[in-house]
């Protein structure tokens, strides 16, 4: 666990960014208590049949390296440069303009100089200049090279895992270097020798064993959905019905395991099953892939292929035309980014067609699987769905955009139409903090663990701020995100910077905000008193059309 934490002013206030007196070739780091992950327990490697299982810990002398480790870094290095054409470029290109240099939360939270991107990736590089440049070769460190080390290796620990992959970065990067894939490469390099952390082998052991990452097995995966469904019974006096495993049925859905888990989420997990009742949707859940969540992204491609091939796999087998997918964030980086070309193409599936309103999804004709936002952003412009905004005026929010989603997918519209079609008060957080240029959590990337709290706290710090912003300045209390590791790691995040902010899913404020026939209601989905419970008739489908802005609007 962490250290006892300081209170956030002396936290932020203790923030030092004048450049350190250390050279940045001395690769010796201080593991801190409360800035590290602990190692990946030896049962969950062997069951994931990876490299060098054994008991150790980042703080020992000995990290317990084969005898050959430097050598099959160096040759897993090289593998990768002749596999990833653009690792070569990232690795001859960056002229270390600065650009990217306090782009990062983790530097803006920490003031540490190899959390700029453009250092941290010179971690990595100055290795690649000794080995595989002639000019590295004959000058080494006057060109910036330097020999693998032992301290190197654990140095490329330290701040490798003080990424989250956000990407944030690449987007001021005038040449495009887009230093989250060097992450995943140096973090493939570590897992050769069997450097990894637990808050990532353990949940791609577990989906292995279960199919998901919290290691739910499929009868408990049941129970849970059964819970919900009768749950929102209680809440709304609608019976719905929530398929599992059906053969035949039109759409597969596949969600974050953390819906029908953790709170807030499983408000999202409500509204998702209240909304598919209500335009009569034939879908079905699948009990094997009951994960959406890829942490394999976090540890290395194969590890990624591996875990996403069970969406397809899943789908052929219960013979479904498309699939649909919820509310996550780096689930859908995989998707959109890699699916087709890991596991596709998927020509058993057809190019995704809205049953409701017949919009074919062009934008999926490839990954044959569509958004929930995009989905239901779908319905509201059709008008297929009532909706009484009304119902959310106890909230005023404010919309975080997940990193993956919406730098990685480019959805920044759809989240924001629904939002607006579903509550009354909406504000936006500064502009240089959202959209493309959204502050990541601080804890994505397999880093949200107890034992990296402080870390997370600096991480998160930029959002927390933004967030702070138009909490004091316009009474927003709540933050919207469409993201599973989001709306697990900014509630303790805002609970220590911005108090008085709760976290919710986008589905939550439609699950309050949908009039379903024949509901008898009184409260939202969190069982608080609804404040205005309109008759039925006062809210049109030409309402829900209007997309109009809430009255906070910025």
């Amino acid at each position: 666990m962490a250290e006892k934490l300081v209170k956030p002013e002396e936290l932020a206030g203790g923030i030092d960014y004048k450049p350190k007196q250390k050279d940045w070739f001395d690769p010796r780091v201080e593991f801190r208590r409360g800035t590290w992950n602990y190692a990946a327990p030896p049962d969950n490697l062997k069951y994931l049949d990876l490299p060098n299982p054994r008991k150790w810990s980042p703080t020992d002398e000995d990290w317990k390296l084969p005898d050959n480790w430097k050598e099959i870094i160096l040759e897993g290095l090289r593998d990768r440069i002749k596999r990833f054409r653009s690792l070569q470029v990232f690795m001859d290109i960056c002229v270390r303009c600065g650009a990217c240099a306090d782009k990062c939360h983790f530097f803006i939270g920490s003031g540490d100089p190899k959390n700029m991107p453009v250092l941290r990736a010179e971690l990595l590089r100055s290795v690649y200049r000794k080995d595989y440049t002639l000019a590295g070769k004959l000058m080494g460190k006057m060109v910036g090279a330097r020999e693998l080390t032992v301290d190197v290796l654990k140095e490329w620990f330290y701040y490798f895992y003080q990424c989250t992959e956000c990407r944030r970065c690449s987007v001021f990067c005038p040449y495009g270097i887009d230093t989250a894939e060097i992450t995943m490469i140096a973090r493939e390099l570590l897992n050769l020798v069997g450097v990894s952390i637990e808050w990532i082998c353990t949940p791609a052991a577990n989906c292995f064993r279960t199919g998901n990452h919290l290691g739910i097995q499929p009868h408990g995966f049941a129970d849970s959905i059964e819970f919900a469904v009768d749950e929102l019974e209680e809440l709304t006096g609608i019976k719905v019905d929530a398929p599992i495993n059906k053969k035949g049925a039109e759409i597969l859905f596949v969600a974050p395991s953390a819906d029908y888990f953790a709170s807030p989420h499983y408000y999202t997990l409500l509204g998702y099953l209240a909304l598919f009742h209500e335009i009569g949707l034939d879908y079905t859940w699948s009990a094997y892939a009951s994960e959406g969540g890829n942490f394999g992204l976090f540890h290395s491609h194969e590890m990624m292929k591996r875990l996403n091939a069970k969406i397809y796999a899943e789908a052929k087998r219960l013979g479904v035309k498309w699939i649909l997918g919820g509310e996550c964030g780096h689930m859908w980086r995989v998707i959109h980014q890699y699916m087709d070309t890991l596991n596709g193409p998927a020509d058993f599936l057809e190019e995704p067609v809205s049953p409701i309103t017949g919009t074919r999804f062009e934008n999926a004709r490839s990954t044959k699987m569509v958004h929930i936002t995009e989905f239901t952003s779908d319905l509201i412009r059709h008008g297929k769905i009532k909706l009484d905004k009304s119902r959310n005026d106890h909230w005023h929010a404010t919309f975080h955009d997940s990193c993956n989603p919406s730098r990685a997918m480019g959805l920044l519209e759809e989240p924001r139409y629904v939002i607006k079609n579903c509550m009354n008060k909406f504000t936006e957080m500064p502009e240089n903090t959202i959209r493309e240029q959204t502050f990541c959590c601080g804890s994505g990337s397999g880093l949200g663990t107890d034992e990296n709290l402080e870390m997370r706290l600096r991480g998160g710090f930029p959002r927390a701020n933004a967030c702070k912003y138009v909490h004091d300045t316009k009474d927003v209390n709540i933050l919207l995100c469409i993201c599973a590791i989001d709306k697990a790691t900014l509630p303790p995040l805002l609970e220590y910077w911005v108090p008085g902010v709760e976290v919710g899913g986008i589905h939550e404020l439609i699950g309050n905000a949908l009039i379903m026939k024949g509901e008898k209601r009184e409260t939202d989905l969190r069982g608080t008193p609804l404040p205005n419970l309109a008759p039925a008739e006062e809210n049109t489908e030409d309402k829900a059309e209007t997309g109009e802005e809430g009255e906070g609007d910025v």
